[in-house]
């Protein structure tokens, strides 16, 4: 008798746990007010030494008095935050862009590959088990395309390259 109310105990503690709402799990569920820890603090107003430095006014765009805790941070640690600015491709890699770019760029490569990522995954779609405990197929769907690090770099040392930092051995 006892094992049975253990049993059914148990059984409905299960079924309980798998009953949660999803709502709490999503932090902006049912949200009509702002949300509190978006609101930053801004710099004071201040008046710029000269006028055409203020940035373009853009919706979405950056401000003067927009908080940059990064460049603060660094300021404070005595390093220089214009450094952190993106200054486009050092001097040291214009060969490599070059060379790399020699037949041309898609300026729109990422949307490129994310759809065809999104194709190729949907024609080789989730089965009903992985749809139903929401594992991913990324592993699964790439499989073919996976390279064995060890066989691979048995394969070039056999070939004669050097791998003088490889843990791997050619001694069979």
């Amino acid at each position: 008798m006892r094992a049975i109310a253990l049993v059914i105990g148990v059984a409905v503690a299960g079924l309980s746990a798998c009953g949660g709402d999803p709502r709490l799990m999503n932090i902006e569920s049912g949200q009509n007010s702002p949300d509190e820890f978006a609101i930053l603090p801004t710099k004071p107003l201040s008046m710029p030494p000269d006028l055409a430095v203020l940035p373009t006014p853009t919706p979405g765009g950056s401000n003067i008095t927009d908080p940059t805790p990064r460049a603060d941070a660094v300021a404070a640690l005595g390093g220089n935050p214009a450094r952190l600015a993106d200054q486009g491709i050092a001097a040291s890699d214009q060969a490599l862009v070059a060379h790399a770019s020699r037949r041309g760029a898609d300026p729109d490569i990422r949307a490129t590959l994310a759809a065809a990522d999104l194709r190729w995954r949907s024609r080789n779609a989730r089965r009903p088990l992985e749809a139903l405990f929401g594992t991913s197929v990324y592993l699964r769907a790439y499989r073919q395309m996976t390279l064995d690090p060890a066989a691979e770099q048995l394969r070039w040392q056999r070939a004669g390259a050097r791998t003088s930092t490889s843990p791997v051995s050619t001694a069979e």
